[in-house]
């Protein structure tokens, strides 16, 4: 059973812009550690602090087929990015619905690791792609915003149909 519970869309606390971490202390890491429980209970790759409704600019992620090279990442920042990609993608709060994606190929983000240390990644590949999808989280953003209006109403009135009938 997952620690916390993921916000499914509609719900508008996804919308939420998330707030800048001042310190970094054995309570964020207590978030930051039952936010992996969470994701790695629900084969997740990647997961915001927005979409289990903790308002903070704070992300993990884990891309790695072992789910064994986790990553925490405090205050993100896109310092670079490079080229262009498009995939398919998925998202926590978006059970079953997948849809392609257009963004950059290469990032480099700065960030703050667990123990507040300052470092910088530059990702390639799946990992650059979710670093970009968990930011977007922190700003508001969804990738369903990436869609034409049409396949967006399509996906939110799946998934409250699907919401009516679980109640």
């Amino acid at each position: 059973m997952s620690k916390l519970t993921i916000l499914k869309y509609p719900d508008e606390r996804l919308r939420t812009v998330a707030q800048p971490i001042n310190t970094v202390d054995d309570a964020l890491r207590a978030d930051i550690d039952n936010m992996f429980e969470t994701m790695y209970d629900s084969n997740g790759v990647g997961l915001a602090a927005t979409q289990v409704d903790i308002h903070k600019r704070l992300f993990i992620a884990d891309c790695s087929e072992d789910q064994n090279e986790p990553l925490v990442f405090i205050n993100p920042e896109i310092t670079a990015q490079e080229g262009h990609f498009t995939n398919e993608e998925g998202c926590l709060s978006f059970p079953g619905v997948y849809a392609k994606v257009e963004r950059a190929g290469k990032v480099t983000v700065q960030a703050l690791d667990r123990h507040g240390e300052s470092f910088s990644l530059t990702a390639e590949g799946l990992l650059a792609i979710c670093i970009q999808h968990e930011i977007d989280h922190l700003n508001g953003k969804l990738f369903v915003d990436y869609l034409s209006p049409l396949k967006r109403d399509r996906i939110r009135k799946k998934l409250e149909k699907e919401a009516r009938l679980q109640a």
